[in-house]
């Protein structure tokens, strides 16, 4: 690799510009780990309450492995994993790759039309799934054309005595039980009963290059595409996380909140921590109501979230208690307002903790993070420097020639973590990961930023249409296909408004057909299609009907008008309030 130019160096202060990664896979990381810093018989993960050693985690992995192995799941199959935050979703992570087969993360509330995309992209042979939302996952297999087994899991099952007997008397809505007649659906129990009487596994691992996951993301059309990232790139970004995090991340307790099938819930919530033998305390669902109660309760060292969950933090009530024994807030997958972070600080400051809440930003085809704010150094509006062997460029989008410092382009990535590539999609690929004139593959990001000359990067805009919705993308295009579905629609456009809690959610601009007047049965009606064929985030908040879309000068839609008409009505009422 050709070094390219990194002032930021002078930035890192003990921070090494390079690391040595893990050259196998995964699961070997983390076991190689507890391992070698004798950490057998610490916590690997805490779940409600029940806490799992590292003994006992690479045990039941290889259990899992084994079952998978039983129906059939070998080397290079790919099977989907469908469920919340939960110790059969990590579990079935590390036995997948245990065994060299690839989990395809996605989340379970996507709809069933999207379920059936995702299997059918992936050509997944099985399917993990919570017991809530298995029948969905069944409705989304008429829609496949090969055969597909479905495991179904139960929260109960990893809860301690009494709340394994309390959960089901709190469900508002009954997992349906499950079909007899159908061989394909395996319950979990039965499912690892038949992996302990399996045969045992070998020593073969996957190699550092081979794919090791697979997360969804739009890539830069908006169609969703399945994001290939190896052994390595996972590995490289538990490195890097670790070794810029200014402090020891051995140990430490991480609140794993973000989910699974999000590259920083996966990559640094939950791999980061492990392959730091430290503790990921799994939360399956965040809720404001439970935030200080399990914070309090769990005294995580290192929080990683949305922007969401930081504004959460300021909300929350019984947030009363000390938090010193935090180390560590990192904020990603949006952008973290310099009034948000000034609050969050300043709030942090009030409770003892000593720390900043540190904003990083990447892109999934990079895992998640790749620039960080440094540990004790922090520019208005920058979103840090890059992390230990990446590199980042400002580059003309017109010639992909390097812009000097100060000049706003298109932010390119280079580095162990950027994906091997979109799954089964060569020109997407080679449209994304591009070779320059200094001989590097650099990632196209698809944003606009800048570089000052000591190497901070400020982050602009989007080149590409995206909503970011909790700190999940919503793809315009997706919600304008699903609404334009409806015989009376003749036109949409969505687009994303700002919101308090949410930072941005999707609303709809509408134009029906000709003699169609606006009703709220056509709203509804329009709402179903959305829950039918997108996922609840992408869900309009609002459905506004209207008699003409503006037009840009070539006759699409003006979507940044509407953007700009809406943001103006928000600040209007923002300071009316």
């Amino acid at each position: 690799m050709n070094t390219p130019n990194a002032p930021w160096l002078k930035h890192y202060g003990d921070i090494p510009a390079t690391l040595e990664y893990p050259q196998g896979s995964m699961y070997e990381a983390v076991r190689d780990s507890a391992v070698k810093l004798n950490k057998m018989n610490s916590e690997a993960y805490e779940f409600q309450g029940k806490k799992t050693t590292y003994k006992q985690f690479l045990s039941k992995v290889d259990t899992i492995g084994k079952a998978y192995k039983s129906i059939g799941i070998n080397k290079g199959d790919t099977v989907t994993v469908c469920m919340p935050n939960t110790p059969q979703g990590v579990d079935s992570f590390y036995a997948l790759n245990r065994i060299g087969a690839i989990p395809a993360m996605i989340h379970p509330l996507s709809a069933v039309g999207e379920i059936a995309f995702y299997i059918n992209t992936a050509g997944s042979k099985a399917v993990l799934v919570v017991d809530l939302f298995y029948e969905k996952v069944l409705e989304a297999l008429e829609q496949v054309d090969h055969q597909v087994k479905v495991i179904v899991a139960h929260i109960k099952d990893e809860l301690p005595f009494p709340l394994n007997l309390l959960y089901p008397l709190t469900l508002k809505k009954k997992p349906a039980p499950l079909p007899e007649d159908n061989k394909n659906v395996i319950d979990w129990g039965d499912f690892v009963s038949a992996g302990k009487k399996a045969a045992p596994l070998t020593g073969d691992m996957p190699a550092a290059n081979e794919t090791a996951v697979i997360l969804f993301s739009g890539g830069t059309t908006g169609t969703s595409k399945g994001i290939e990232l190896t052994n390595l790139n996972m590995n490289a970004l538990a490195y890097q996380v670790a070794s810029n995090a200014g402090f020891s991340m051995e140990g430490l307790r991480m609140f794993s909140v973000m989910p699974l099938f999000h590259g920083f819930g996966l990559g640094v919530g939950i791999h980061t921590a492990l392959a730091a033998s430290g503790t990921c305390i799994i939360i399956p669902q965040f809720t404001i109501k439970t935030y200080a109660r399990d914070v309090k309760k769990y005294k995580p060292n290192v929080i990683v979230g949305v922007p969401t969950l930081f504004e959460a933090l300021l909300r929350s009530e019984g947030f009363d208690f000390d938090l010193s024994f935090l180390r560590g807030m990192f904020c990603g997958g949006d952008s973290l307002s310099v009034e948000l972070k000034k609050k969050v600080d300043t709030f942090l400051k009030e409770h003892n903790a000593n720390i900043q809440v540190r904003e990083g930003y990447g892109t999934t085809e990079c895992v998640t993070a790749s620039c960080l704010t440094p540990y004790d150094t922090y520019r208005e509006g920058s979103i840090g420097i890059p992390l230990s062997d990446t590199f980042y460029s400002i580059v003309d989008p017109r010639t992909d020639t390097p812009l000097p410092y100060g000049e706003e382009g298109e932010i390119c990535i280079c580095g162990p973590t950027v994906m091997k590539g979109y799954l089964n999609n060569a020109q997407e690929t080679a449209s994304t990961l591009r070779t320059h004139s200094d001989g590097n593959v650099w990632l196209h990001t698809g944003d606009l930023g800048v570089m000052d000359q000591d190497g901070f990067v400020y982050y602009k805009q989007r080149m590409k249409r995206l909503i970011i919705v909790s700190g999940i993308n919503v793809y315009p295009s997706q919600v304008e296909n699903a609404i334009d579905t409806h015989p009376d629609v003749l036109l949409s456009c969505a687009i994303g408004v700002p919101d308090p809690y949410k930072m941005h959610v999707v609303k709809a601009f509408v134009v029906l057909r000709k003699g169609v007047e606006p009703s709220d049965k056509i709203k509804e009606e329009i709402l179903d299609y959305c829950k039918k064929n997108i996922s609840r985030y992408g869900v309009p908040k609002e459905i506004e009907f209207r008699d003409d879309l503006p037009k840009t000068l070539v006759g699409k839609v003006a979507y940044r008008r509407l953007e700009e008409e809406e943001l103006a009505k928000y600040q209007a009422n923002k300071e009316n309030k």
